[in-house]
């Protein structure tokens, strides 16, 4: 039975290779994690982000030791045979390279009174050869391996390795790793060595002196450390006499404080005045060799469990917030178009006096009527061109009058002009007020730098469909034409004498595009047609065509020109938004990493 970030593996058959499994999935979360480092350093660097800088900078050092402690995983699966490793950390002036040189029985460490002279990790080999690690390089990714006497004091991205020729009382076959410190004021700029150090390895040797060993940033490091489960050691440093028992009470108590494992054994170091080195009890003398009976290979994917599970809600936290501002960005585009298609059906739709696309219908269906005058004209017409034909010809000219004349079209974009305006300010108040100010910041820009591009397309879309939108007109004339005709009788007082004169004018007036549409819903011909038609006996017939083309139209205008125009270009700011100051990381991106341990595939319970 194995796991790895909550994945259950019951017994299975020998054929059934569930490592390869696990192994993809390790991966995929290593990937992941990867990324979301990336993605915060980039933001961190960013000077509008200052505020959140420091709390940004801590979660980058766990997402390094989390990366780093998955790279170890890696490595012990790969190489088991792999070299320990010990590490000694501790804070500046501690004396980290001189225990060094102790436990090696050597000089090999440099040493110097002044603080940051170590800003290298330095892995010396105490019987094993150099050879032996070779995937130390894998590990280390990025840093390169270099001479211990040639690592630059201007790069930080390099370690070195070199084997300790003498042999050692205290440690087993090993890597021992000397590291910098991690407090001083330049400790920012090579801590990502130290930490890798720290995950990598086996058993951990932490350094303080009696003036350092309650600093806050040591006990930062040490409760980040309790996850890794490594055997670890304390060396209190720099003792006097008769300080040994109140300062190693004192540790218990903060080490109760920060972590909840067992109190690790403390190993006092008292200084030899001629040397100037500390002296390792000859007591402890094979502390450290003991130590590796601890070591747990096996349950190394728990731990890289436990270390996940412990910062995965912290990580995302930033990341989950800029989900849900883009989700409410999302509300605000669903929102003004809902109030836009609610203004549309208002203000034209149900309008009594602006509502002019009917009105057309029935003038369209003046052309149809063969009404005395003019019947042999239509007839001829109608001789020598069928319908679609004629339509084609007709509606170029006519069209396009309509749509320069149309009180929809100036309606629509008053509508448009509206809603980016309201837009605008809404962004605004949220920069001000609401949490991702920076986020509804750039939105705000984005819209302003891009609002007359946007209005300008609106229109063409809006002129497109108005005239697309013509043959649905000439439909319902040809709707209500054939309902005529079978009512002879209205058909018949349609075409007395007293409505011939003023309804041709109308109709071939429309055709030759000398009439707007807003005139033609108060024209006389227009509404002694509208009074007789919903008088007769098509009355109800005719209501419920003209609400049939009013839903028509409402369902057309709102995908074409809100949801799939507008509200388009409105999502597409979404994908502007600078990768340098938001995680772009989609809910989709998020959903497929955690399903990886959530979802139940294959046989395997994920937890």
């Amino acid at each position: 039975m194995g796991s790895c970030y909550g994945i259950y593996i019951p017994s299975l058959p020998n054929k059934v290779k569930w490592s390869n499994i696990i192994t993809l999935s390790c991966a995929y979360m290593l990937e992941f994690i990867q990324l979301l480092k990336q993605r915060y350093q980039i933001i961190c660097s960013q000077p509008e982000n200052a505020a959140s800088k420091a709390s940004y900078q801590q979660r980058i050092d766990q997402l390094i030791l989390t990366e780093a402690f998955m790279r170890k995983g890696q490595l012990i699966n790969l190489s088991p045979a792999h070299p320990l490793q010990f590490a000694i950390v501790g804070p500046t002036q501690a004396g980290k390279s001189s225990l060094a040189n102790v436990l090696l029985n050597s000089q090999v460490a440099g040493v110097s009174p002044l603080a940051s002279f170590t800003i290298h990790p330095q892995g010396f080999c105490q019987g094993v050869e150099i050879t032996d690690c070779d995937g130390l390089q894998r590990y280390f990714g990025r840093f390169q391996q270099m001479q211990q006497t040639l690592m630059p004091r201007d790069r930080f991205d390099c370690y070195s390795l070199t084997e300790s020729l003498s042999d050692s009382p205290y440690l087993p076959p090993c890597v021992l790793w000397d590291t910098p410190d991690f407090d001083s004021i330049d400790s920012a700029l090579y801590r990502e060595g130290v930490i890798r150090t720290m995950a990598l390895a086996d058993v951990v040797i932490i350094v303080v002196s009696k003036e350092k060993y309650a600093d806050q940033s040591v006990w930062d490091i040490i409760s980040a450390l309790e996850p890794l489960h490594q055997p670890t050691i304390i060396c209190l440093n720099k003792l006097s006499e008769g300080s040994e028992v109140l300062l190693t009470g004192s540790l218990k108590e903060k080490w109760s404080l920060a972590r909840k494992d067992d109190f690790p054994e403390v190993v006092p170091l008292y200084y030899k005045k001629q040397t100037g080195h500390p002296i390792w009890p000859v007591l402890k003398g094979n502390l450290l060799k003991d130590l590796v009976k601890q070591i747990a290979h096996k349950k190394q994917p728990r731990y890289e469990q436990e270390l996940i599970q412990k910062y995965w809600q912290t990580w995302l936290t930033p990341v989950v917030a800029e989900h849900h501002a883009l989700s409410d960005w999302k509300g605000l585009i669903d929102g003004v178009i809902k109030e836009g298609l609610e203004s549309y059906q208002r203000d034209y739709l149900n309008h009594p006096r602006h509502y002019e696309t009917f009105q057309q219908a029935l003038a369209e269906l003046l052309t149809l009527l063969e009404i005395p005058g003019v019947a042999d004209v239509l007839t001829g017409a109608r001789k020598v061109l069928t319908w679609p034909v004629r339509k084609m010809m007709n509606l170029g000219r006519k069209s396009l009058h309509i749509a320069d004349s149309s009180q929809e079209l100036i309606l629509l974009n008053q509508i448009a002009e509206h809603l980016l305006i309201q837009l605008a300010d809404t962004l605004l108040d949220n920069a001000e007020e609401r949490h991702q100010r920076l986020l509804w910041k750039e939105f705000g820009s984005l819209l302003r730098h891009q609002r007359q591009l946007i209005l300008q397309e609106f229109s063409v879309i809006a002129q497109a469909y108005h005239l697309a939108f013509q043959q649905d007109v000439e439909n319902t004339a040809q709707r209500l034409y054939h309902k005529l005709q079978e009512q002879p009788m209205v058909l018949n007082s349609l075409r007395a004498t007293r409505v011939t004169a003023d309804a041709v004018a109308i109709a071939l007036t429309l055709q030759m595009g000398g009439i707007g549409l807003h005139d033609l819903i108060f024209a006389p011909a227009m509404l002694t047609i509208t009074s007789l038609l919903t008088e007769s006996a098509i009355g109800s017939y005719m209501h419920k065509v003209e609400y049939e083309l009013k839903q028509q139209q409402l369902v057309t205008v709102k995908k074409s020109l809100f949801v799939d125009g507008i509200g388009q270009k409105l999502l597409a700011l979404q994908g502007q938004l600078s990768r340098s100051t938001h995680f772009n990381i989609s809910p989709e991106q998020l959903q497929a990493v955690e399903q990886q341990f959530i979802e139940k595939r294959h046989g395997l319970r994920l937890l």
